[in-house]
């Protein structure tokens, strides 16, 4: 049997990170054949103030790989951030589902109440049970901006819905 902790974080991660792998093969796809050149996908944002897309899949991932990794009580793999295409952020999920999917359940056992500190050091320090940081943190910054990618998409003319943002489940 599964930690219940392994079964809210690492299936929903991998069953939202495929899906949006899905959704930008679509917009790549759909780019390509209206001519429009990828940049205009990837630097859209839904408010000037927000980060463009590239950047919320990149913030996805990064809440993926960190939170999973924390909870496993794993180190966090450090990416660099540095994606500019399609390709490049289609690479970034294959490896962030890679390591995620690379979790052992068993390493979750117990980690409802292991203690997680965000900006350790910092003024902005934070003390969570891994229950709070799961339930309370990771999974909501992480739906967040998958949620983002898909509206910022959907907003900008794709013709997508609540089934592709599921994806297979």
């Amino acid at each position: 049997m599964n930690s219940a902790m392994y079964t809210h974080c690492v299936p929903v991660f991998v069953q939202l990170l495929t899906a949006m792998k899905a959704i930008l093969k679509q917009t790549e796809a759909y780019a390509t054949s209206h001519s429009i050149a990828p940049a205009v996908y990837l630097q859209s944002r839904l408010y000037p103030d927000m980060f463009p897309l590239i950047k919320q899949v990149q913030i996805a991932a990064d809440f993926a790989r960190g939170v999973s990794a924390r909870l496993a009580g794993v180190e966090v793999p450090a990416y660099e951030s540095n994606e500019h295409s399609f390709a490049d952020l289609d690479l970034l999920l294959d490896r962030t589902l890679a390591f995620v999917q690379g979790l052992n359940p068993a390493q979750f056992d117990g980690s409802e109440s292991k203690e997680i500190i965000l900006r350790p050091g910092t003024p902005k320090e934070k003390k969570l049970t891994g229950q709070v940081y799961l339930a309370n943190y990771g999974s909501p910054q992480f739906f967040f901006h998958v949620t983002t990618v898909y509206a910022i998409l959907r907003h900008n003319g794709l013709a997508i819905g609540k089934r592709d943002y599921m994806g297979a489940y």
